[in-house]
C-alpha cells in the first residue's frame, strides 16, 4: 500500500513538472510585437497604386521597402515628410533606385489613382502612391500598425489624423524600424542604409 501511494505521489510529481515545462516552453515561444509592424511576407491587403496597377506586400518582398501613410488633402506633416523622403533618396543617390516608396493613403474616399497620381507628382518620380476599398486601407494599416481616424469639421468637410512615420522594411520583408516624424532628420539616410544592407 506504502509502495502504491508512493509510485502515485512520484507519478503526479513528474506529471505536475511535465505539465510546467510544457507551460512554460509555450509561454516562451517567439510572438510578434503587438506594437511593431508585422513583416510583409506575412501582410494581407490588395490595393492600387496611382498608375492603376495592382499592388500586394509580397510584390515588395525583393528590394527594401519604405512606407509612409498619408493623404492629400493633409495640411502640413505628409507634405513635409514627402519632402523629407524626396531629400533621403536624393542623399542617397544611385542606391535609391533599389528601393520602393510608398505612401499608403488613409483617406480612401477622396484619394483615387487619379488625385494621387497629380499628387505624388509634385515629389520624386520613383515614390508610388497607393489607395483602395475602405476594408483593404483598414487592412493595411492593421499591419503596419497605424492608426488613423476621420475627423468632422465645420461644413460637413473632414480631415484625417494617423500615424506619422516612416516604415523600413529590409530585403525579404522584415521589419528594420522607423523614422519617427518628430526625430532628428540627421538619423534618416544612416537607418534607412541600414535597412538596405
Amino acid at each position: 500500500m506504502r509502495r502504491r501511494t508512493l509510485i502515485g505521489g512520484l507519478a503526479g510529481t513528474v506529471g505536475a513538472m511535465g505539465f510546467m515545462l510544457g507551460l512554460g516552453a509555450w509561454r516562451s515561444r517567439p510572438v510578434a510585437d503587438p506594437k511593431l509592424p508585422l513583416p510583409l511576407s506575412q501582410m494581407d491587403w490588395t490595393l492600387t497604386d496611382h498608375l492603376g496597377a495592382t499592388v500586394q506586400p509580397q510584390d515588395w518582398l525583393n528590394l527594401p521597402v519604405m512606407v509612409f501613410f498619408g493623404f492629400t488633402w493633409c495640411p502640413d506633416v505628409c507634405p513635409t515628410t514627402l519632402v523629407d523622403i524626396e531629400s533621403w533618396l536624393v542623399e542617397l543617390g544611385p542606391e535609391a533606385d533599389r528601393l520602393i516608396v510608398a505612401l499608403i493613403t488613409v483617406d480612401p474616399e477622396r484619394d483615387t489613382p487619379e488625385v494621387l497620381a497629380d499628387y505624388i507628382g509634385y515629389f520624386d518620380p520613383r515614390m508610388l502612391a497607393l489607395t483602395g476599398p475602405a476594408p483593404e486601407i483598414a487592412k493595411a494599416a492593421e499591419a503596419f500598425r497605424v492608426r488613423y481616424e476621420k475627423i468632422p469639421q465645420d461644413e460637413g468637410d473632414y480631415t484625417m489624423n494617423h500615424t506619422a512615420g516612416v516604415f523600413l522594411f529590409r530585403r525579404g520583408g522584415s521589419f528594420a524600424g522607423i523614422i519617427d516624424f518628430h526625430e532628428d532628420r540627421r538619423f534618416a539616410v544612416p537607418k534607412i542604409r541600414r535597412a538596405m544592407e
